[in-house]
């Protein structure tokens, strides 16, 4: 059974709760939107949360607060950092709930969050959606963050692979930003698996993109594992073919997706899809490991 009530959320008045048997998502009304939490019934939120942003209603500059948001690529210093502090407002119909801000001040553009919880699992279906309200087209790519809490280690497959000289086209690009440091003990550079470590004690930016044509991440925090799957989409995409991104600094590790880069008609929208999955699992380290916990629990979201 699926229950949707109104609750307040550390010191936000207006925000929602939306649950199962298996796992429970908070969503802010006051601000945002953002998923603000997601846990499981016993578990920890594995969101992070910036406790002294928590509440705030009005400020003149962008604040991260944490959870999951929507925002537009490729990034800029102005526009993507565009405050969210104008009240959400909602609809519940067909166990869909819709989220929906006013109109971004200064883009013509509307961001909107359609969730839909699982009757009986721990899975999620998130749509995200922006619409132009211009009179011309928009170039931009749905970007999607989730910013994990502290400890959280990301998890992406690396492609099959495939033997020299059977194989001599590349299989996917590795994007790096100009801080980004390879030889930080922060990254695992792994045969089947791509990871990063969030550390709290001296940890300068890191940040990778690539195309993940497997379409799944994943990331391992307070005995949970977060997954997010996606439909993978052919075509340009934005930071040099990104369709997924990693990020991390001294205050938490942002599992990222992209759709594809494209103009957006006047009256159209740009939907990206990602679906998630929170499970009572730890997963090790080693590429064995990995195979044998998260791989299934891929299966069971997909399966959902």
């Amino acid at each position: 059974m699926i229950e949707l009530t109104q609750i307040s959320y550390k010191g936000w008045e207006n925000c929602l709760c939306l649950a199962n048997a298996h796992v429970e998502l908070i969503l802010t009304l006051d601000v945002g939107p953002r998923v603000i939490s997601f846990r499981t019934r016993d578990g920890q939120n594995v969101f992070k949360n910036y406790d002294e942003m928590m509440g705030v209603c009005e400020e003149d500059e962008w604040m991260i607060f944490g959870g999951h948001r929507l925002w537009h690529a490729p990034e800029h210093e102005v526009r993507t950092y565009i405050p969210d502090f104008d009240p959400v407002s909602y609809t519940w119909e067909d166990s869909v709930l819709t989220l929906s801000p006013p109109e971004e001040e200064g883009t013509g553009l509307r961001k909107e969050m359609l969730l839909e919880l699982a009757e009986d699992s721990p899975t999620c279906k998130v749509t995200h959606r922006i619409h132009n309200h211009n009179l011309f087209d928009v170039e931009l790519a749905p970007w999607c963050l989730s910013v994990m809490d502290v400890g959280a280690r990301a998890i992406a497959p690396q492609e099959p692979f495939g033997p020299h000289p059977d194989y001599l086209l590349p299989a996917r690009p590795l994007v790096l930003w100009s801080f980004t440091n390879m030889a930080d003990r922060r990254w695992t550079w792994g045969e089947q698996y791509l990871q990063l470590q969030q550390e709290c004690e001296q940890a300068p930016p890191q940040k990778v993109g690539f195309f993940n044509s497997l379409g799944w991440v994943a990331c391992a925090v307070h005995d949970s594992l977060f997954l997010v799957d996606i439909e993978v989409q052919e075509g340009a995409h934005a930071d040099m073919g990104s369709n997924m991104e990693l990020f991390t600094n001294e205050d938490m590790l942002e599992v990222e997706t992209l759709g594809p880069l494209a103009p957006i008609a006047p009256g159209d929208c740009a939907e990206h899809v990602e679906h998630w999955g929170l499970f009572d699992v730890k997963p090790g380290s080693s590429d064995a490991e990995i195979r044998a916990t998260v791989l299934p629990c891929v299966k069971e979201l997909r399966d959902a």
